[in-house]
């Protein structure tokens, strides 16, 4: 019996091996298990401390009226307040949401954050919606979560599918729900928003440039310029499109992208500000000019030196796995590769940056902005770029030095990093009463 199978009979809970909650908080178990960690703790993060399921009815356009299902998962709140992205996607469902909860934890305890991790969604398709439906829905959203969020409690930020103008309504929202005192404070309750609303310079690069940081910082020792690196990406949103510019202004080449749309070609190099433009337009990569459009085989296949999955999770099976033609993953997307195409490709060789190292430049520009929301500050750009990369350096040198010290692959290292803060602090604190 695995450990985490062990676990969760102690807790009496079914337990799936092939659901993507289990996956991943079988990832995390696992590398307990190197740090020698408490059964307490094992128990503790097993499942989420609170898991709560809205349904509310929104008007749409024509007069009808329809149903949304909601969700918000707050795993672990021991190092400070719930923190996470609220994702509107077709695909939301609770066992999903409860898995980037999870990573949420890892993710802020590795860079040292004084959060803790969450998440939360609503089923939907946001591209069906018009911008007054959107914000219908997005409003009854946060009514319906009540007193679950809040600056001092729980902080939800941009995911796949919203974006600044969604988490405005989000702040507006919660504002006018805590009447005249809770105003002011209220500003904090909600990150990643407009700079003229209270957001933060950088935040819309972050997560891209969080990442772009870490290569900086890793690939250098693996012998890579990045002047001269060629790397190929899936998904060409916020994440992957800025994580592009900002390797291509380090000379890097960008040769191949995959998105919803299709997939498209250039052996001397995208474009990338102007497949940015055209995605912008478009929704997708599809119908760009500037490359050649070529099948998912052919993608995969195409050598590269640098491979960044930066869409949804698990878009990487064993055989896009084995198609693969790369010497380096960078996990811009959460948990992007299965995890029997995750021990192929280290059969193979093949070095993963984790996700929760790669893409936590979000959550942390996200506490920037809470930081600066709560002091009435504003930061320039320069000072939230210098301090993102000191905070990603320093994460990238710890995971590199627990490789080493535990013998293990980077996954495995970042969770160890991770969870020898979590038990530090519980260590500290104990269990009340």
């Amino acid at each position: 019996m695995t450990l985490t199978a062990d676990i969760f009979k102690q807790l009496e809970v079914y337990y799936d091996a092939d659901n993507i909650y289990y996956q991943t908080i079988s990832a995390v178990l696992e590398a307990t298990r190197r740090i020698d960690a408490s059964q307490r703790l094992q128990l503790i993060l097993a499942q989420p401390k609170t898991e709560l399921i809205v349904n509310f009815p929104v008007r749409m356009d024509d007069g009808s009226f329809r149903l949304f299902k909601g969700y918000r998962v707050q795993h672990n709140n021991i190092l400070g307040p719930y923190k996470g992205g609220m994702r509107y996607h077709h695909g939301v469902g609770l066992d999903h949401i409860k898995s980037l909860a999870v990573l949420m934890t890892m993710k802020c305890a590795l860079v040292r954050l004084p959060l803790g991790g969450a998440k939360g969604g609503l089923n939907v398709q946001p591209y069906d919606l018009s911008p007054d439906e959107l914000m219908r829905m997005t409003r009854r959203f946060v009514s319906a979560l009540g007193e679950n969020i809040g600056p001092e409690h729980d902080i939800p930020a941009p995911d796949v599918g919203t974006n600044a103008q969604i988490m405005a309504w989000m702040a507006d929202t919660y504002m006018n729900l805590q009447g005249q005192d809770g105003r002011f404070e209220g500003l904090g309750a909600v990150t990643g928003k407009p700079i003229d609303f209270g957001g933060s310079h950088g935040r819309e690069k972050a997560t891209g440039q969080g990442l772009v940081y870490v290569l900086e910082e890793l690939l250098p020792a693996m012998g890579f310029n990045l002047s001269r690196l060629t790397y190929s990406l899936i998904g060409f949103g916020n994440v992957g499109s800025w994580t592009a510019r900002l390797l291509n202004r380090l000379g890097a080449t960008c040769k191949a992208v995959l998105d919803h749309t299709g997939a498209i070609i250039n052996d001397t190099g995208l474009d990338v500000e102007a497949l940015a433009e055209h995605v912008n337009q478009h929704r997708g990569v599809g119908g760009f000019m500037g490359g050649d459009a070529i099948g998912e085989e052919t993608f995969y296949k195409t050598p590269i030196d640098l491979f960044i999955p930066a869409a949804l999770e698990q878009m990487v099976d064993l055989q896009q796995a084995q198609w693969l033609s790369c010497k380096v993953i960078a996990e811009a997307a959460n948990a992007p590769l299965t995890p029997v195409a995750q021990r192929y490709l280290e059969e193979q060789g093949v070095e993963i940056l984790p996700a929760i190292l790669c893409n936590c430049g979000g959550v942390t520009v996200s506490y920037f902005e809470w930081q600066q929301n709560r002091r009435s500050e504003t930061w320039d750009a320069e000072v939230v770029d210098a301090r993102l990369k000191r905070i990603m350096c320093d994460a990238a040198g710890r995971v590199k030095a627990a490789a080493s010290n535990y013998d293990c692959n980077n996954q495995t290292a970042a969770y160890c990093v991770a969870l020898g803060h979590l038990q530090n602090i519980y260590n500290l604190r104990g269990i009340f009463p």
